[in-house]
């Protein structure tokens, strides 16, 4: 019982800084169009991790037997599906808003 207790701490915390940085990303992204070239390719990169991190982090929930796992993923599931959305829909508008972003960066 002790190592779930152990294991949904730790997730906890990292949601936590996944939400954080997430939030300080997007408070940066408010001033994406005037950033430089080098900006704009470092705030994609970071982006793009945050995204990779996110990913893991969801599918650790979705294979944990943990009730509390479960329950997270399920309210996320209901908070996109107000937005008429999936999980899986918000990574792909993420992708395409990322390779929206790079194909500026080229031009």
């Amino acid at each position: 019982m002790t190592g779930n207790f152990f294991e949904s701490e730790i997730v906890q915390e990292e949601a936590k800084k996944l939400f954080t940085d997430y939030q300080q990303l997007m408070q940066l992204g408010s001033d994406y169009g005037k950033f430089d070239r080098e900006g704009k390719k470092v705030f994609i990169s970071k982006m793009e991790e945050l995204m990779g991190r996110y990913k893991i982090f969801m599918k650790r929930f979705e294979l944990s037997e943990d009730f509390q796992a479960k329950m997270t993923v399920e309210q996320l599931k209901t908070q996109l599906g107000q937005f008429g959305m999936t999980p899986e829909q918000m990574f792909d508008q993420m992708n395409l808003t990322l390779d929206r972003m790079k194909s500026q960066l080229d031009t």
